[in-house]
């Protein structure tokens, strides 16, 4: 037997298994006395992090080895704060549930099904949310989406006004997984300040002196083996490149501007406002009843000026993205008003009342920087990296986590090998569906909303129009997001 990896090109991790490689590379044929662990997870970062404790938490995993690799140091947040941080995530539900508290799964026994199996090995978090809670996060309960060149909209909300999604501090998520990893040390081992420097893949079939497993040369120089090997570890991973594992990715020659944002006057705050303009989509999320965090794409020259504008006209520039209608011709404004009233008397519907969002007073001094955008598909960004339009980015890396430990509890639970691609491929297809789908729409949507051209500004009116009348579509939406 010897490793392989476990994803193709299309894959939504990089993992690494037993069996043959899928590109020449290195091989060793003596077998020395390096410890050998279950799973090795090679990135320390929010999903990789997630994804060590998931494991730690397994029912079935505790006699297993894992090794989780940061290269960076261990981070400690021994006190929350004043300020807020610029980097922040928006949390689905469906990634709410997976760092929420844990809780001793259904045992399967001997006579169940396939099926039944499956259902009582379903992952169900490993408490990290708890710790999320005690220290700060914002719910919101509407998304309003409107398009800069025309009074077309879609808001998102739901009739119970449960929370569509969280935004929280990467900073708080990253406390929150470190203080959970600690809890579960005797199952997991975690090596700050260590990385990856080299990977020794198996041969493709057994030998008497080879080992089945990968070997892992770390930056100090001592090695180790796995049998499955997990990749977390950036967009230009190491793991991906080294198993040569293609993937498709193309910058989108933009930048975003993230800062946080004090508010004129104190709200409710719960709603989540994204407005596509010609230069790239503008994005105002809540943090509090009077801070929100600005995520804004578009041009590196645009995002340049943003960071070195005076706090003043940095304001001005945010609440006019917000609030102008420099971009509407009457032309298109007619239009659309026809349009509105033809879906209105072809499907009448309630539809949310369009809210008005709330101006900026103040940027929080230091909070203003720029990061290069790009799309990439092939664990956090190893895998994907996303336009920050759909704010999915995470929630698609912690999609991979519970559906990769799902496959692998069950694994474990069956005594199979977890480098196995008969439990492997079923992940990949899984995820497959799911990102592949999510990664072209939201590549498609930040296309057709880059251009001011009258035809494409009818056709996304029209289209955000009808789909705001649809609640079924609407819903669908959601719940796909939600996931």
């Amino acid at each position: 037997m010897a490793a392989r990896v476990a994803v193709s090109r299309w894959g939504a991790w990089p993992v690494a298994g037993r069996r043959g490689p899928l590109v020449p590379c290195r091989r060793w044929s003596s077998a020395p006395a390096d410890t050998v662990y279950d799973v090795v997870v090679s990135g320390g970062g929010l999903v990789g992090a997630a994804m060590a404790c998931a494991l730690g938490y397994d029912t079935h995993f505790c006699d297993k080895k894992i090794l989780l690799l940061e290269a960076g140091p261990k981070k400690v947040l021994e006190k929350l704060p004043e300020t807020y941080s610029n980097r922040v995530s928006s949390i689905s539900p469906g990634s709410a549930t997976l760092l929420s508290r844990w809780r001793d799964k259904q045992e399967p026994r001997r006579d169940m099904g396939p099926h039944e199996v499956a259902l009582s090995l379903s992952f169900v978090g490993f408490g990290a949310w708890d710790h999320i809670c005690n220290m700060r996060h914002r719910a919101f309960r509407r998304m309003q989406v409107w398009d800069a060149c025309s009074e077309a909209l879609i808001m998102f909300d739901k009739d119970n006004l449960d929370d569509m999604g969280y935004i929280v501090e990467n900073d708080v998520i990253m406390h929150a997984l470190t203080k959970q990893l600690e809890a579960v040390s005797d199952r997991v081992t975690v090596l700050y300040r260590s990385s990856a420097v080299g990977y020794t893949w198996p041969y493709p079939f057994s030998m008497a002196d080879s080992s089945p497993w990968v070997q892992i040369t770390l930056g100090d120089g001592s090695t180790l083996q796995t049998k499955l090997l997990i990749g977390a570890d950036g967009h230009k991973s190491g793991v991906r490149q080294a198993a040569g594992i293609q993937n498709i990715s193309w910058n989108y020659d933009q930048c975003a501007v993230v800062a946080t944002l004090h508010l004129s006057e104190a709200t409710e705050n719960n709603v989540a406002w994204q407005r596509f303009l010609p230069s790239g989509p503008i994005a105002l999320l809540p943090l509090s009843d009077t801070l929100s965090s600005l995520v804004w794409s578009t041009s590196h020259k645009h995002a340049a000026e943003l960071v070195s504008m005076d706090e003043e006209q940095f304001v001005d520039a945010v609440n006019s993205a917000f609030w102008s209608d420099a971009n509407h011709t009457d032309f298109v404004d007619s239009v659309g008003t026809m349009l509105q009233h033809a879906i209105a008397l072809l499907k009448p519907t309630k539809v949310s009342a369009r809210q008005l969002p709330p101006s900026v007073a103040r940027v929080d001094a230091k909070s203003r920087v720029l990061f290069p955008l790009g799309l990439g598909h092939a664990a956090e960004d190893a895998a994907h990296r996303v336009h920050p339009l759909a704010g999915q980015g995470v929630n698609m890396g912690f999609g991979d986590i519970s559906s990769l430990v799902h496959h692998l509890s069950t694994a474990a639970f069956n005594g199979k090998d977890l480098g196995s691609m008969s439990h492997l491929t079923g992940y990949e297809t899984d995820r497959q569906r799911h990102n592949t789908a999510l990664l072209a729409a939201t590549d498609l949507l930040k296309r057709l909303y880059s251009t001011s051209a009258t035809p494409v500004v009818l056709l996304r009116t029209w289209g955000l129009q009808a789909t705001n009348a649809v609640s079924p579509l609407k819903e669908q939406i959601m719940a796909f997001a939600s996931k």
